[in-house]
């Protein structure tokens, strides 16, 4: 009995630890491009799964989802105080230069097609969310019903990088492994569509 205890109480520990590290980084990621959140996620659901604890996995899905959520509402309202504001903002023109000018056409020609469900895609396909959001912002969408849509989109966000870290953690049978596997898949899942942007070679323009 002590020996469970023993085992317990850290991994209490490291729960009350660990959920609000990953809600603030998760948040914080989705406001500057410094932390791999998807990593992270990915990271947390290799070690829920491998400490099999009751309601881990759910627990990080929903800290992971209400970060995201915050994160983009956070960096929503700051563009949209620009839009506003005759002088703009650092933040507007922050989402400005993190969107390539083609990325914000389609953008802006999905949003106008499909209206806000096009949020959910932003979030799942790599470096589509900056351009959603700013082709949200220049539209002059109102902050709830940006919210409406961003919100599944930040669940399914979450959905599809927690699933990752459990396909990582159920290969190996110690977590660090599942972890270092989950990282790799995460940012290749980031990085290589973009790389693969930007190195292949443009079509000629006609006329």
């Amino acid at each position: 009995m002590d020996q469970v205890r023993q085992q317990v109480q850290p991994e209490t520990a490291q729960q009350a630890v660990g959920y609000p590290a990953l809600f603030l980084l998760v948040a914080v990621g989705s406001l500057v491009p410094v932390v791999p959140t998807g990593a992270l996620v990915s990271s947390a659901a290799v070690v829920a799964f491998h400490q099999s604890l009751p309601l881990g996995l759910l627990l990080v899905f929903a800290v992971a989802s209400l970060g995201a959520f915050t994160g983009d509402i956070a960096l929503y309202w700051l563009g949209h105080r620009g839009v506003r504001s005759q002088s703009g903002s650092r933040w507007l023109q922050a989402l400005r230069d993190r969107a390539a000018p083609e990325r914000l056409a389609q953008a802006q020609q999905r949003l106008h097609t499909r209206g806000v469900t096009v949020l959910v895609l932003s979030r799942l396909i790599p470096a589509g969310r900056i351009p959603v959001m700013l082709a949200c912002l220049l539209a002059e969408m109102p902050i709830r019903r940006f919210a409406r849509g961003d919100a599944p989109a930040c669940l399914a966000w979450a959905a599809t990088y927690q699933l990752i870290g459990i396909l990582g953690g159920s290969l190996f049978d110690e977590a660090w492994k599942g972890v270092v596997l989950a990282v790799v898949l995460a940012l290749l899942i980031s990085v290589v569509p973009t790389l693969w942007r930007r190195l292949r070679p443009r079509a000629p323009q006609q006329g």
